[in-house]
């Protein structure tokens, strides 16, 4: 991103990221559509690729907006586990909140008293009805049969919206008794291991599962879902088997219709509580951390909900997810209504937004003032350099060459005797990642109190940090150290739930410093370009930037595969291993699946024996979703696959590697985010024209240091994207519970 645009953006906080007023329940993947990749012939003449100055010129005149999504899509499954849902796209809704007037309530104390008032009305509303609710719509045609639909959790089918043929009403059971008061709690750390279940739970909830005719696979991660009385639970609650995530609404449907009969209608409370929280979950997985009330009640109406608003009261009074109410728009005279929008959460990432506002404002506050750096404020960084010393909390906005300023404080306060780290979202030699640094594997360890053992705290790569990470670092950081928050705006946002870094800027909480250091040459120049919108011509002598235009797919894979095998390494001297393909998603003809597949044929071909995989295979290790850390099998015996990951030895076990473990020649610009190759190629098949955006192009391009190819199959989708698409908006709290830390700290120097 051009550094001059940078500087605007944090001058004027109208070009701050947009705080969006009304959110939907993310959009669903398509379904992944495998495909053999082309393969290649020694008859086959070799093509050379030839340098084209920029990416295929000026931006052209821009394509028509696409139409919008329709709002009926909100609440379709998604096809994709957790680390592919970030590929997916998500329009937001055009839905306005109609909700009840009531004061603005930021602290967690007002929050809870505002859920009291609201169970208050839900009690009045209940006592208002007769009779039991009407169940709700008809399916044409005869439902699937009960096991097929059951087990097509493991086949990634398409759902219908609504699994309810012809259910007889049932009356609404009685509401339980609100929970008492929930403390806020600090949010646990992220990717935690679950608790260890016994095999006596795995074998009752197995049992259960077959009485419903369920996939007896789901029994391990049900009993880790539900815990101690995982068995009992889901007899008496078949939708409870929803907590497990592969598993979407109409299969829950069916297992419960085998356990319940006509007991299980489409009203039934214990059905539509886990509905909204299954919804939620869905919309964490998108980035939301809530949802609006509006938005939620029409999703739940995708699902033949009878009565969505009071299917939303019945699990916000009973505890399910938490009510928020956010004012609109500049406080109003005393007496007067001050104008709200009603949010709903679950209370993971609501508890992890209030901490990490707490915690940020905590560090803004106890640090031991200013000091006297001038010494050391020299080079580079001398502005971030003087900005950390009079503040305990810093921002600090740049692009890959600005990456030198964090390096350069790292340094100065290392000279003055201080505590330093610097974290990031991958390995490095710098620093230490924040997995790493949470886990205590990596960094400084933790002092008797259990906060880190430092006294500055650099975290690199912030626009991938989810609010549940950012919350587990920020209340380990310990009182009178400082923070400095640094990335580049530009980039994707994280691939869990929230989007900090761009609140952060935002709420303008604490001083910003943005860097004036420009990247260099022409691939600087062609990213600053797509950061701003516009994909320039860019003269490129030494072939840093290469198109390589196909016409279909199978094109995509050869051309990709002949690349990263013969012409960058020829070109360049760079070894296939230091180069990466970036493509827009898993599925598809020409996704990371089918150019894995071909890639492995031509670099490293073997039976996959351990697995699908052989030793030497270079993958991707997904031990949480949204860490993406790359790896090369090392062999595999009964403990499980063996991998070397940047030198460090690690075992995953059998059970896991379908899940954690892919092939990482090619990867998907999520996963590529934080780390940089000598040489990327970045494959644009024409299927993948709907996927593209800003911020995609963005980060995939900016992930090369010295060559770039881009397989060009997109025509004028590529330019449009870059043009007109921009970042989805994704609905956080987390700015308006900063302003009170911005109207505290006055006005920050920027």
């Amino acid at each position: 991103m051009s550094t001059d645009r940078q500087a605007a953006a944090a001058e004027h906080p109208a070009a701050a990221p947009p705080e969006p007023s009304a959110d939907s329940v993310p959009e669903p993947e398509p379904a992944d559509a495998e495909a053999e990749p082309a393969s290649e012939t020694e008859a086959e003449a070799e093509v050379e690729v030839e340098v084209t100055t920029g990416a295929e010129g000026a931006v052209p005149a821009a394509d028509p907006d696409p139409a919008e999504d329709s709002e009926d899509d909100v609440a379709e499954e998604s096809e994709e586990s957790e680390e592919e849902s970030a590929e997916s796209a998500a329009e937001p809704a055009a839905a306005e909140a109609a909700a009840e007037a009531a004061p603005g309530l930021s602290e967690a104390q007002a929050e809870l008293a505002a859920q009291k008032i609201e169970r208050e009305r839900i009690a009045r509303r209940k006592a208002e009805r007769e009779g039991p609710v009407e169940a709700g719509a008809k399916l044409s045609g005869k439902a699937a049969d009960l096991l097929a639909a059951v087990r097509a959790v493991e086949s990634g089918e398409q759902p219908s919206a609504v699994y309810f043929d012809e259910a007889p009403a049932a009356p609404r059971r009685a509401a339980p008794a609100p929970p008492a008061p929930r403390t806020p709690a600090p949010a646990p750390a992220p990717g935690a291991a679950p608790a260890p279940v016994s095999a006596e739970t795995v074998d009752g909830v197995r049992a259960v599962l077959a009485r419903g005719g369920a996939p007896e696979a789901l029994a391990a991660p049900a009993a880790a879902a539900l815990g101690d009385g995982a068995a009992e639970e889901l007899a008496e609650n078949p939708w409870r088997l929803l907590s497990v995530a592969s598993v979407r609404p109409t299969q829950a449907d069916g297992f419960a219709r085998a356990l319940l009969g006509s007991e299980a209608g489409p009203g039934d409370e214990r059905r539509t509580t886990a509905l909204v929280g299954w919804l939620l979950a869905q919309a964490g997985l998108k980035g939301h951390t809530a949802l609006e009330a509006p938005v939620l009640e029409k999703a739940l109406a995708q699902y033949a909900v009878p009565d969505s608003a009071a299917a939303l009261e019945q699990a916000i009074g009973d505890g399910t997810v938490l009510v928020f109410h956010e004012p609109l728009g500049a406080p109003v005279p005393e007496g007067e209504e001050q104008p709200v929008r009603v949010l709903v959460g679950l209370e993971g990432s609501a508890m992890a937004e209030e901490s990490l506002a707490d915690g940020l404002a905590r560090i803004a506050n106890t640090f031991d003032g200013p000091a006297d750096w001038a010494g050391a404020a020299g080079g580079p960084g001398a502005e971030l350099i003087r900005a950390v010393a009079a503040h305990g909390l810093v921002a600090h906005t740049g692009g890959e060459a600005a990456r030198a300023e964090p390096l350069a404080l790292l340094a100065a306060a290392r000279e003055l005797g201080l505590r330093a780290c610097l974290a990031g979202h991958v390995p490095s030699a710098e620093g230490v990642t924040v997995a790493g640094l949470l886990s205590g594997a990596e960094g400084p360890g933790r002092d008797a109190d259990g906060q880190f053992a430092l006294d500055l705290l650099i975290v690199v790569d912030a626009p991938q940090l989810d609010v549940e990470t950012a919350a587990a670092l920020v209340e380990s950081v310990p009182d009178g150290a400082r923070l400095v928050l640094s990335g580049d705006p530009g980039v994707l946002g994280s691939a869990g739930a929230g989007r900090v870094f761009a609140d952060v800027l935002a709420a303008r909480a604490c001083p910003v410093v943005v860097s004036r250091t420009p990247d260099p040459g022409p691939l600087g120049e062609l990213v600053s370009g797509v950061g701003i919108g516009e994909l320039n011509q860019v003269d490129a002598p030494g072939k840093e930037v290469v198109i390589v235009p196909v016409r279909d797919a199978g094109e995509a894979v050869h051309r990709a595969v002949q690349l990263v095998a013969e012409s960058v390494p020829r070109a360049f001297g760079i070894p296939a291993d230091s180069v990466q393909v970036i493509t827009p998603g898993h599925g598809g003809s020409a996704g990371t699946r089918a150019l894995n597949t071909a890639l492995k044929e031509r670099l490293n071909p073997g039976p996959g024996r351990f697995g699908g995989f052989d030793p030497g295979d270079r993958v991707v290790h997904v031990p949480s979703p949204g860490r993406a850390l790359p790896a090369r099998v090392v062999s595999a015996d009964a403990a499980g696959l063996h991998l070397d990951r940047a030198g460090v030895r690690v075992v995953v076990p059998k059970d896991l590697v379908e899940s954690q473990v892919r092939h990482g020649w090619a990867v998907t610009a999520h996963q590529a985010a934080g780390a940089r190759w000598p040489a990327v190629v970045v494959v644009l098949p024409g299927d993948a024209a709907q996927a593209l955006s800003r911020d995609w192009v963005y980060t995939a391009f900016g992930r090369a240091e010295r060559h770039l190819s881009v397989v060009h199959g997109v025509d004028q989708a590529l330019p449009h994207a870059v043009a007109e698409v921009l970042p989805k908006p994704r609905t956080t709290r987390l700015t308006g519970l900063l302003a009170g830390l911005a109207a505290a700290a006055g006005e920050q120097p920027q």
